[in-house]
């Protein structure tokens, strides 16, 4: 297998990929099974509608039964009223579900070989912003010509390369371990740093 490389972003040199990372075969259903996981995780399950029992609404009968020429009718509160509470309407709930930690890690090592494969990652390299500078990323950026969306994964520590990235419009920056399956899957272009990379061997490895 030919070596896995990516460009340096703002520099011409090239960086090594781990293999052990970067050479999953890509397993469709795994990986829609960890994205979709990962974004119900994001839901936060408050939706709640009134129900016939909660509305507030008289359950006395709207008239009586007989002697006005109108048909027969019970309370006012039925779905089918307006006012009335909903049928089966939504009630909190959770929406996550179980992915074992080795499909998941897999899901993960398929998404970011799609990106290398097809050369749509480059590398951050550490230390290249030691204060904010948004102006210098969006022309790292610009020179590389990755395809937007965008996803910068950083490092923990790495605040400046966070704030530098975060208020560019179409780049979406996000810490090592908290990107999932599917921000990594859904974005066109992917960039990681240095000490991102190196976190995810033993995230993703």
């Amino acid at each position: 297998m030919a070596d896995l490389k990516a460009p340096v972003l703002g520099k011409q040199a090239k960086a090594d990929l781990p293999k052990e990372i970067f050479s999953e075969p890509f397993h469709e259903s795994l990986v829609h099974q960890a994205a979709r996981a990962d974004l119900n995780a994001r839901r936060r399950g408050t939706h709640s509608s009134l129900t016939r029992g909660e509305v507030s609404m008289t359950t006395a009968k709207a008239w009586r039964q007989k002697g006005t020429g109108r048909a027969r009718v019970g309370a006012l509160g039925v779905p089918h009223r307006y006012g009335g509470g909903a049928a089966f309407g939504p009630k909190p709930r959770r929406y996550t579900f179980k992915v074992n930690r080795k499909a998941r890690r897999r899901a993960m090592r398929a998404a970011l070989s799609v990106h290398a494969e097809r050369g749509s990652l480059a590398v951050l390299g550490a230390g290249t912003f030691e204060k904010p500078a948004t102006k210098q990323a969006a022309q790292a950026l610009a020179k590389w010509g990755g395809d937007a969306p965008t996803l910068v994964i950083v490092g923990g520590d790495e605040e400046a390369a966070a704030k530098s990235f975060r208020n560019m419009p179409r780049v979406q920056v996000a810490q090592v371990d908290a990107a999932g399956v599917a921000d990594v899957i859904g974005a066109a272009s992917l960039v990681i740093s240095e000490p991102a990379l190196e976190e995810l061997k033993g995230r993703a490895g």
